[in-house]
């Protein structure tokens, strides 16, 4: 069975989202392919699927995928060209909301199941995008989402991996605080996403 097959089939959650609020059953959303040799240059690491994510199997099928596409200049088919783009998030099924209606966090069984094998699987990646704090906490081992975002020179000359705030209309206030992150991160992001993609093997 392949990687991707094996995710899809997960039910490691299952009790766990029967008791939220929403009650649902888990939906894996798998967009990578695994590949021996080359494959995808660039990962996004998200957070968790949503509510839309889980109805239609897709990732970033709402408008913090809209925010995110327009974010890395990519156009919808080239977001989801799995030949050079994988979408890992740090749990691939939408985790439901709490009782107030919020979402509720990515479950850490997911990425220690699953997440070693996935990059592993990935060997011809150039950049990784770690949206969001569960991913930077990953992928940087750090915790404070604005400090690590504003020092996304230093991350990215020594991992190669832009850490980016979560395209959420949550985070509004946070672009207003931050207005740095439009004028300078999002302009060398698209430069870092467009010199992965077209890098020669």
């Amino acid at each position: 069975m392949m990687l991707t097959e094996e995710i899809r089939a997960c039910r490691l959650c299952a009790g766990r989202f029967a008791a939220t609020a929403t009650g649902h059953a888990p939906r894996p959303v798998a967009w990578f392919r695994p590949a021996a040799t080359g494959g995808a240059r660039l990962l996004i690491a998200g957070q968790a699927p949503g509510a839309r994510v889980h109805a239609s199997g897709r990732p970033f099928t709402d408008p913090s995928g809209d925010r995110l596409r327009d974010w890395t200049g990519l156009d919808m088919a080239e977001f989801y060209d799995m030949d050079r783009i994988a979408i890992v998030p740090m749990a691939f099924c939408f985790p439901g909301y709490d009782a107030k209606g919020s979402d509720l966090p990515p479950p850490p069984i997911c990425a220690a199941t699953w997440r070693d094998r996935v990059i592993a699987a990935l060997p011809g990646l150039r950049l990784v995008l770690a949206v969001g704090g569960a991913a930077q906490r990953w992928h940087l081992g750090t915790r404070d989402v604005t400090a690590t975002v504003a020092g996304w020179r230093d991350h990215l000359a020594a991992r190669r991996v832009f850490p980016l705030p979560h395209p959420s209309w949550r985070n509004m206030a946070w672009l207003k605080r931050n207005p740095w992150f439009l004028a300078e991160a999002v302009p060398a992001l698209r430069q870092e996403i467009r010199a992965a993609l077209e890098e020669r093997p």
